[in-house]
């Protein structure tokens, strides 16, 4: 499907839309969500649709705010889709029509005036200055947050109030929210508040990979590979169907702000599971009395060693800290290990995995919010099925679970004082 329209230049601009997102682009109610598979459409879509709309002298007097949890995390998604769809829709003359700011991140557009800013709603800090957002030109008309279910439902009503106030300086603009996300668990809060009920402000849509006509052919191999290994997975991934909540391996998790000030932690580790084109998982994390606290996440792909380890020194990790890597990688230890970072390997035996994640389930585990990617991860976490009995096996899902490899290595100072505890209780002659 193909739009065209015409600026106050004169420049006619053609793009290539999915036809199934047609009714979702036209759509004026206030609430517009896209649930979607993995790899359907749905975000460049919302990014063309806005940078028409933002660039057409129709909507003169409207801005936009996108919104990430974490605050960088727009960069290489809201901000960077928003870049490729002018980059696609002007062309090589882009610079005549868009001005784009990298710090802060901004754009603007020339013809028209209206801008697009970026933020995030990590902390108390960034909720209090998403409050007091103004522009210089028109009103915050309109707010795309991207991964929506990273965000607390409240966290959502903060950004909501802002959207108030008359508009009848531009008869053709209207508030709208735009939530766009891949459907973890039928228990999220979104679906409850936004898909199981009928309302006239509300409109949703859903989307798969299969109906977009851009994707590769190695995508849908990749996706067909997926539905082979992780049915239900795929029906979050490859549909964009709810998530069943049976089946889910650690439910004993609570995503929370908390103090991670060193000094209150028994101690601190960190821990990483190695990958490239699986995401490289690395973990900054406290034992406080038995309890487990997440404080800090990288995860990257396709990076080798040496662009990892830049990564972790900008953000500052601890090199004193004892780091638990995967042991089939003793090269990239090394490679650690030579940049000053304590990295050595768990030690794997038969049965470590059921008892890394036994011990994981009977650990009290905090997640800081800042860590998407494993909120993500842990999320989604579950035991194989056999379709044919329609009963979970004993064995975890492998597919999605860079983070909690990373959760596994981590335990492995209190698994195993654990284990020395009881067998010196078993050696034990005397009851002192």
């Amino acid at each position: 499907m193909a739009i065209m329209t015409k600026t106050k230049r004169q420049l006619t601009i053609r793009v290539q839309f999915n036809r199934n997102f047609q009714e979702y682009n036209t759509t004026k109610k206030r609430y517009r969500l896209a649930k979607g598979s993995a790899g359907s459409g749905k975000s460049v879509n919302t990014a063309q649709d806005y940078i028409i709309k933002l660039g057409d002298m129709r909507y003169k007097g409207a801005n936009l705010l996108c919104v990430r949890k974490v605050a960088e995390s727009n960069k290489d998604s809201t901000y960077a889709e928003l870049k490729s769809a002018i980059y696609k829709i002007y062309g090589s003359d882009y610079r005549k029509y868009w001005t784009i700011k990298a710090s802060p991140m901004s754009l603007e557009s020339k013809i028209t005036g209206n801008q697009v800013i970026f933020r995030g709603m990590k902390d108390d800090g960034q909720r209090e200055k998403v409050k007091s957002i103004t522009f210089d030109r028109g009103k915050l008309t309109w707010i795309w947050v991207e991964e929506a279910t990273e965000l607390y439902e409240a966290d959502v009503d903060i950004l909501d109030d802002r959207l108030r106030g008359n508009l009848d300086f531009n008869t053709n603009l209207y508030y709208q929210m735009t939530f766009t996300f891949n459907p973890v668990s039928a228990n999220h809060w979104l679906k409850a508040k936004y898909f199981d009920v009928k309302h006239p402000d509300i409109f949703t849509h859903q989307s798969t990979y299969l109906q977009n006509r851009f994707i590769d052919e190695a995508y849908h191999r990749r996706m067909l590979m997926r539905k082979a290994r992780d049915p239900d997975g795929y029906r979050i991934y490859g549909l964009g169907e709810w998530g069943e909540a049976g089946g889910l391996i650690l439910t004993n998790y609570t995503v929370e702000e908390f103090d991670s000030n060193p000094a209150r932690f028994d101690y601190m580790i960190n821990a990483q599971d190695f990958g490239f084109n699986h995401a490289n998982a690395i973990g900054e994390i406290g034992f406080r009395d038995g309890e487990l606290y997440l404080c800090r996440e990288i995860y990257e792909f396709e990076k080798d060693t040496s662009e990892l380890i830049q990564i972790a020194n900008s953000k500052g990790i601890n090199k004193k800290l004892r780091m638990f890597c995967d042991s089939a990688e003793p090269d990239r230890i090394k490679m650690w290990r030579k940049a000053g970072y304590y990295a050595e390997p768990v030690v794997k035996e038969p049965g470590s995995v059921a008892a890394q994640i036994d011990y994981l389930k009977q650990t009290r585990i905090h997640i800081h919010p800042s860590c998407i990617n494993t909120i993500k991860e842990i999320q989604q976490w579950k035991w194989q099925k056999d379709e044919k009995t329609n009963t979970f096996l004993d064995k975890p899902v492998n597919f999605f679970d860079d983070a909690m490899a990373m959760l596994r290595y981590s335990i492995e100072l209190e698994r195993r004082k654990g284990q020395q505890g009881r067998k010196r209780r078993e050696n034990r002659t005397t009851a002192f």
